[in-house]
């Protein structure tokens, strides 16, 4: 039975990794290590919490001693580093949290990694997750790709680009077998409504204002969260060691289209008249540092391992939005922090 360790498995993108793991490969051992900070969130995972191959560990990655010895313990066959600070706005606000939690505890895991496989890496894999971020903004055409170079322009990406940095110098330097990825932005089930379209999807469901930057014409390429699951898997299992592999949604959008597309959406699932929540749409200053445009050729992973999207983004956010509707109790809950006191009552009550 392989051990496979996921950081920051209960977070949006974090926990649906972890629920394809549990449930398509029964013989594999899947610790989810979450220091369950405001985006993580338990209930993301009750439908697999029962199962006898997954074990959640409530634990920080930046906390050295703790990341040794939970290596020790565990003897982890591979790692889907997850867990990151990700959110633009607040590391504007606070970069030094962003440098310690990517930047730290990166370096934490790869020497934990380095020094539980310096006798045999047959069979291991360290598999950094990141963002297309790092590349910087790119003008009206062209695409990033896995070659274009890194011109992070906010804490946040500047923090990746740092991790990507080390995960490759340990690779080179160590021979550690790594492997990384460079994503667009996600959308899905489970996202926390700081981000733009959960954010949106609650607001226009109460009626409040929908704040749009600037007049809303960055762009950027969405990708359907499960569709960015499935791309892990099959990079972490057939990847190259050593490689990078971007994994875009080919679905550009400006921010202002996707949100009258959203209102649009909104009006039709509410019953409400059409143009409706249009209404709600508010300009707000721009974010300090914006990036124009964000676009991702994934034609490598496609050609090289099968990978690609498996529907276009208008059938996603419907998707996505009937989701947050009929799950209006896990938003209640997240929006009012209810969510927090799920760890206390399922783990630390036991």
């Amino acid at each position: 039975m392989k051990t496979i360790l996921v950081t920051g498995g209960a977070g949006f993108i974090g926990s649906h990794v972890v629920r394809r793991l549990v449930n398509n490969y029964p013989s594999y051992k899947i610790v989810n290590l979450d220091k369950l900070t405001y985006a993580g969130n338990l209930e993301n995972l009750k439908d697999i919490e029962g199962k006898g191959n997954y074990e959640f560990v409530k634990g920080d990655i930046v906390d050295t001693e703790f990341i040794n010895n939970l290596f020790n313990e565990y003897k982890f066959d591979g790692v889907i580093h997850l867990a990151a600070e990700s959110h633009v706005d607040r590391s504007i606000t606070n970069p030094t949290e962003f440098v310690f939690a990517n930047v730290i505890g990166t370096v934490n895991l790869l020497n934990a990694a380095k020094t539980l496989w310096a006798d045999d890496t047959e069979g291991k894999r360290f598999y950094h997750i990141s963002t297309d971020e790092v590349y910087g903004s790119l003008g009206e055409e062209g695409f990033f790709v896995e070659t274009t170079s890194y011109d992070p322009q906010s804490p946040y990406s500047a923090s990746k680009a740092s991790s990507d940095h080390f995960v490759r110098a340990y690779g080179n330097t160590y021979k550690l077998p790594i492997v990384i990825s460079n994503c667009s932005n996600n959308y899905g089930a489970n996202q926390f409504p700081e981000k733009l379209i959960p954010l949106a999807i609650n607001n226009i469901r109460h009626n409040k204002p929908v704040p749009v930057y600037g007049k809303g014409e960055n762009i950027r390429d969405w990708l359907f969260v499960n569709d960015h699951a499935a791309a892990i898997d099959v990079i972490y299992h057939e990847g190259r060691n050593g490689e990078t592999y971007n994994i875009g949604g080919n679905n550009e959008w400006k921010n202002i289209d996707l949100i009258r597309l959203l209102c649009s959406v909104m009006d039709e699932k509410l019953g409400r008249e059409k143009g409706t929540s249009e209404q709600l749409i508010t300009f707000v200053k721009d974010r300090a540092g914006h990036d124009m445009r964000y676009a991702i050729d994934s034609s490598k992973l496609q050609n090289e391992l099968g990978w690609e999207p498996s529907l276009q983004f208008e059938e996603g956010l419907a998707k996505t939005v009937d989701w947050y509707l009929e799950n209006q109790e896990w938003l209640d809950h997240v929006t009012s922090g209810e969510y927090k006191n799920y760890y206390s009552a399922q783990y630390q009550d036991r």
